[in-house]
């Protein structure tokens, strides 16, 4: 009796029964996880991983009672006789005939069928770290991408690392060495965790941050100003369309032709002072109905009406927190500069990496702030690719969105659905224009469904949320759910990798970041048994005030 062999064949797993599991075995471990190979009457094998196993004891040919391991196992492709592996593939022919292990140099050359010009590698087996695990760059880059994970399981040190290991990239038919690559990566950084795993990178927070108000469009301006809940909103928006379209055209220094065409979404100059001015005089105006016989004047039609409006304006204009966006720097910026800030284009410190620190953003235009962002680079990339004539994209982008529940949630409110609509047209359209997007949350089930639908590449780390794993589960193919039964018990720096460019779905552990991004958790009974520390106030309440 052969030690293995198929007892059941399912349409997403296969059963078999083991009567000697060293005879299986060989001296490789077997476990939950590992790799079997199942030959049947061609010479091809199909390659499945044990998802669970049970024991069973039955009555022997010598009367005592045998010990019978079941195994289940997922079917992941098929490997032929010239060893080149096939994700899916047909059944299983009938009968099956053998059953091994798949041992770590077979393994291992599975993983290797990558074009050794596309592989990228930024992690190992999960079971075995000697085996490497690459999957093709270009598939994994060019298709939008998913990490997943609860607090503490790794998704920023993962992030940081496949980051880090893009910027190494070398070109090998170059001549000449050369310091950067033409790597462009964004990162919106919501807890400034990302400085320290790229010092050499392009850091923008609030003090350096320029990102101006007269690139705003409509549905943003109107976010930013209007509170659709008031009863004067529709007089508040009227007047804010009439006074912004007029500012950009008094400002505009093209032909009275070409002047005619500006509208409220034209990204051209204008100056939020003078419209906060004429929305006063609006406010105020009276029209003047005087004869021949008595001099008077009446009220005019938004007399009053527009106090609450002004008020938010000039609270706006004169936060100190959003000088980034509505201060002096954002009237006298230039498109070109603003796009350079964020592309690494800067004049004698160009950069692979744009870290945008969004800690010091006020929360109320958080979404507002990657809202535009995101248009700007999107905008960006279709322009560029526009005007080469082999419509290339020789600068492709990677934006990558950390935290992004925050900001792109499945709510229908109207504070975010403008940085909804920007980043579902990066997931929808960016991959023809070179621009792709990194979705970063510990909290999937609440971000926007057609963002996520995109997305081709998954790296699922441990998620303790069932909400959060059943969302994943319905996210990847059937035939694979079983191995997201493993999601709760992931350990850090392990996750499922799942998707187009991994050559199977695979347990993987994540290459550490070096340096590593500053998002551990803070040592409490450290810091505690330290003696008492003496904190200084005044700089503090200055940074807070400031």
């Amino acid at each position: 009796m052969s030690s293995a062999e198929v007892v059941a064949v399912y349409p997403n797993r296969v059963k078999i029964a083991v009567h000697n599991i060293a005879e299986l075995a060989d001296g490789e471990p077997v476990e939950v996880g590992s790799y079997l190979k199942v030959y049947d009457n061609t010479e091809s094998a199909i390659i499945a991983i044990i998802e669970n196993y049970s024991i069973e004891l039955r009555p022997s040919k010598e009367g005592d009672l045998e010990r019978i391991y079941m195994l289940e196992a997922v079917p992941l492709g098929i490997i032929d006789r010239d060893g080149h592996f096939e994700r899916g593939g047909g059944g299983i022919a009938i009968p099956p005939k053998t059953v091994s292990v798949a041992f770590k140099d077979e393994v291992q050359r599975i993983y290797n069928t990558v074009d050794s010009e596309n592989r990228f590698h930024f992690a190992q087996l999960a079971q075995d770290e000697e085996v490497d695990v690459p999957v093709d760059g270009n598939k994994f880059f060019s298709r939008h991408l998913a990490v997943v994970g609860s607090t503490g399981s790794g998704k920023s040190h993962a992030m940081a690392r496949i980051i880090q290991k893009a910027t190494e990239l070398r070109d090998e038919s170059e001549p000449e060495e050369y310091s950067l690559n033409n790597t462009h990566v964004i990162i919106f950084d919501l807890h400034a965790e990302y400085r320290t795993a790229f010092p050499e990178a392009n850091h923008l927070g609030v003090e350096s941050l320029v990102l101006p108000y007269w690139l705003l469009n409509s549905e943003e301006l109107q976010d930013l100003f209007i509170e659709s809940n008031e009863e004067q909103s529709h007089n508040q928006i009227a007047i804010l369309k009439r006074t912004i379209t007029e500012g950009k055209k008094a400002h505009f220094s093209g032909s009275e032709d070409e002047r005619d065409l500006i509208h409220y979404d034209s990204p051209l100059f204008f100056d939020i002072d003078d419209v906060l001015a004429a929305i006063k005089d609006k406010n105020e105006e009276r029209i003047d109905t005087s004869t021949s016989a008595r001099k008077s004047d009446k009220a005019g039609p938004l007399f009053g009406k527009l106090d609450n409006f002004i008020t938010r304006l000039e609270n706006r204009r004169n936060d100190r927190r959003l000088d980034f966006l509505l201060g002096d720097r954002a009237k006298s910026v230039r498109l070109e500069q603003v796009l350079r800030q964020f592309t690494g284009y800067i004049e004698g410190a160009q950069a692979n990496v744009t870290v945008i620190d969004l800690s010091g953003v006020p929360f109320e235009v958080l979404s507002l702030t990657v809202s535009l962002v995101s248009r700007l680079l999107f905008d960006y990339s279709y322009y560029f690719k526009k005007k080469n004539v082999d419509g290339r994209s020789e600068t492709p982008l990677l934006v990558v969105y950390e935290e992004a529940h925050k900001y792109v949630p499945k709510s229908g409110l109207a504070k975010y659905s403008s940085s909804r609509n920007a980043i579902e047209r990066i997931a929808k359209e960016g991959r023809k224009y070179g621009i792709t997007a990194a979705i970063v949350s510990q909290r999937p089930a609440e971000i926007s469904e057609t963002i996520f639908s995109q997305c081709n590449n998954f790296l699922a780390m441990r998620l303790t949320n069932p909400e959060d794993q059943n969302y994943v589960k319905r996210l990847i193919p059937d035939s694979l759910g079983p191995l997201t039964e493993s999601l709760p018990m992931l350990s850090a720096g392990e996750a499922l990798l799942i998707g187009d460019a991994a050559v199977m779905p695979s347990r993987v552990r994540l290459e550490d970041a070096h340096p590593s991004p500053s998002s551990s958790d803070v040592m409490y009974l450290r810091e505690w048994a330290r003696p008492w520390r003496n904190v200084h106030f005044d700089p503090i309440v200055k940074d807070w005030e400031r």
